[in-house]
């Protein structure tokens, strides 16, 4: 007769495999521990030189801000602080480096790794700015004397500033990310991989013991609890359900088969008519096993509440149909009255650009007066607060390049008041020194917008460059506000300064601008501007055009004749600005002696 392999010889044998596995558990957890603890040792010798290492680069970056900050302040060209710089960008950086590099080899984060790579990068883009735009430009005593390479340099210092915030942030970030590592290897895992080794020893031994005590027990006492499981299996022919199936066995679990295959049977009824409820047929006959079939009773009230809830849902989905097309009638007759106002007042702003263009020089009088010129006019929206002027008294040729406070509607308002002023100070004065017609037009801007009345009417004025050429002599006066006027001699620029403050916003006691005399030459390139070119953005970088590439490219430009030069300009801010929206109305005024 064969053995009948019973529950109590099953869980016997389970504790028996349970016990022979928990040992062999136990010697593979010591041998893990013991090896886990050399790779500990030997991650914690390479993570606290890493630590060292970028502590010591984060006082090399330290030292380098010093030392250009004082080669920017100090104008001793012989200063010891000089040599330290370049020795520290040429030999100290990439040595440093050098080691990080070798150190970084071991570290397994690529954030990490990402984060020291961008580090690498910010910081030869920042010495790089070191050595261009600061120690290059400022290598003599005379380099400080040129303000114009001063406050390139100065601009450049500003920049490396912000480029150092985000280095130090990253390195500060990736220090902390070592440390932590370092100190989590070194204090924790020592700690936590000595306590397992421990532990690991006496949960083995608690293991043989306990699993003998448990088989043991489980053995003689599974009897019960089967006959217990044998009844809750025979009670699911009345519709009680349980939350799991259990095979035929040959075992006592066997003798329970028959009742859980009835069961089974029994709910193929409930079943199909789960089937006939879900697609909509609520119609379908069920009747429940008994009065404690739960999921019979439930599956009734289920089919009664969806058919409740479809008649609902109907309801709802029509008075939802009509609320969309009521709404949707609302939007489109709002969007009709939205097109015509954008309409109404895009007539009127393009209105105000044609009564702007009326008030510029026409190009015919800038033929008749100035023949060899050009004009570059590039509003920023649709009207201007750019304008340029031109007429002529007595044995002079009159032209100015003038910015008003703003741009689009607000600069346009400002264009047509200083216009108005500026043709009044010109013709119906006495007035010839463009210095006292810009003394004029100051105190007729301030009584125009009653400037002293409001704190706000104070900030409304012009930045402008007046000029009076007289052709017959050579002989070109002007005055000027923040403006600068350039002529371009023998291939060289020569800059004529401007009076720091505007036309018209002042605040405190009025000041008089000065009147400027200069003796010109026949080739000479006069050019006066507003600050909108220099200011536009844009590049591979997204920064401004800048003052000191605004006179190289006029430099370039000088060589050409007039009309050709203000396509070159034209197409050179372009190219600038790419994709990037224009700031600023742009004006250039450009005349050929």
């Amino acid at each position: 007769m064969a053995i009948r392999f019973t529950i109590g010889r099953r869980i016997g044998t389970g504790f028996s495999t349970l016990i022979g596995l928990t040992i062999v558990a136990f010697v593979l957890t010591l041998s893990t521990v013991s090896e886990s603890k050399k790779k500990t040792e030997e991650v914690v010798d390479q993570v606290a030189p890493s630590v060292a290492a970028l502590k010591e680069y984060n006082f090399l970056l330290q030292r380098s801000q010093t030392l250009i900050s004082k080669w920017y302040y100090s104008k001793n060209v012989n200063d010891n602080g000089r040599e330290e710089l370049l020795k520290l960008i040429q030999t100290d950086y990439p040595a440093k480096c050098k080691d990080i590099r070798e150190l970084s080899k071991s570290w397994k984060s690529n954030d990490e790794l990402k984060a020291w790579k961008f580090i690498v990068r910010k910081t030869d883009e920042l010495f790089m700015i070191y050595q261009q735009e600061i120690m290059t430009p400022l290598n003599s005593l005379e380099s400080y004397e040129d303000v114009s390479i001063y406050f390139l340099a100065k601009d450049a210092l500003d920049n490396s500033e912000e480029s150092l915030k985000s280095i130090y942030a990253h390195l500060g970030k990736l220090i902390d990310s070592k440390q932590k590592t370092a100190e989590t290897v070194r204090d924790e895992m020592f700690s936590s991989f000595n306590f397992l080794e421990r532990f690991v020893k006496y949960l083995g031994i608690i293991l043989v013991v306990g699993g003998i005590f448990v088989a043991f027990f489980t053995v003689r006492s599974i009897v019960n609890p089967v006959q217990q499981l044998k009844k809750m299996l025979l009670s699911m022919g009345l519709g009680i359900l349980p939350k799991e199936r259990i095979d035929y066995r040959t075992d006592e679990i066997g003798e329970m088969g028959g009742a859980l295959n009835s069961l089974i049977e029994s709910m193929e009824s409930t079943t199909e008519f789960a089937k006939q409820t879900g697609s909509g047929n609520f119609d379908a006959s069920y009747k429940p096993l008994s009065d404690h079939d739960s999921l019979g009773l439930a599956l009734v009230k289920m089919r009664d509440d969806l058919a409740e809830n479809e008649r609902f849902l109907e309801q709802k989905v029509v008075e939802r149909t009509e609320e969309v097309v009521r709404q949707k009638e609302e939007i489109q007759n709002k969007n009709g009255e939205l097109e015509i106002l954008y309409k109404q007042v895009t007539d009127s702003i393009h209105y105000a650009k044609r009564i702007q263009e009326a008030i510029l020089p026409p190009p015919a009088l800038f033929d008749q007066l100035l023949p060899n010129s050009f004009v570059l006019y590039k509003p920023k929206d649709i009207v201007s607060g750019d304008f340029y002027w031109l007429d002529k008294k007595g044995d002079s040729v009159y032209f100015a390049a003038v910015d008003c406070t703003g741009h689009g509607v607000p600069g346009a308002f400002m264009s047509i008041v200083g216009s108005n002023l500026l043709k009044d100070a010109v013709n119906n004065t006495d007035l010839y020194a463009p210095a006292e017609i810009m003394d004029k037009l100051n105190e007729g801007v301030a009584s125009t917008l009653h400037v002293g009345i409001t704190e706000k009417q104070t900030k409304d004025g012009m930045d402008m460059t007046l000029c009076a050429l007289d052709l017959k002599k050579l002989k070109l006066q002007f005055a000027a506000a923040f403006n600068p006027l350039y002529i371009i001699r023998d291939g060289e620029l020569i800059q004529h300064k401007a009076d720091k403050f505007p036309v018209g916003a002042f605040i405190g006691e009025t000041r008089k601008f000065t009147n400027n005399t200069i003796e010109l030459k026949k080739g000479d390139m006069v050019y006066i501007f507003s600050d909108g070119y220099a200011d536009q953005f844009g590049g591979p970088k997204g920064k401004k055009f800048m003052a000191g590439n605004f006179r190289n490219l006029l430099l370039d430009a000088s060589k050409l004749p007039a009309n050709e030069q203000r396509h070159k300009l034209n197409e050179t801010i372009e190219s600038w600005r790419g994709g990037l929206e224009q700031v600023d109305d742009i004006l250039i005024i450009g005349i050929k002696i």
